[in-house]
């Protein structure tokens, strides 16, 4: 499955890598795409896997980048 995540307050293309790199490493991760500039996450997971992923996602989002809201969930 494959969902684009809009976000709010991504403030920095560091922490953005740094999101993308630890997403990336999770199972069930096909490929992840997190940009700062466009203000957007591109997730590809395994369908059985989508919905904890996305919730282990937002931990790491959060813990990297407290202020950044992650839209759609």
């Amino acid at each position: 499955m494959k969902k684009i995540f809009e976000v709010e307050d991504l403030d920095c293309a560091h922490c953005a890598a740094k999101i993308e790199k630890a997403v990336s490493q999770l199972e069930g991760v096909n490929e992840v795409t997190v940009s700062f500039l466009t203000q957007k996450i591109t997730l590809d997971a395994q369908d059985d896997k989508f919905d904890a992923v996305v919730k282990e996602m937002v931990k790491i989002a959060k813990k990297t980048e407290p202020d950044m809201e992650i839209l759609g969930i």
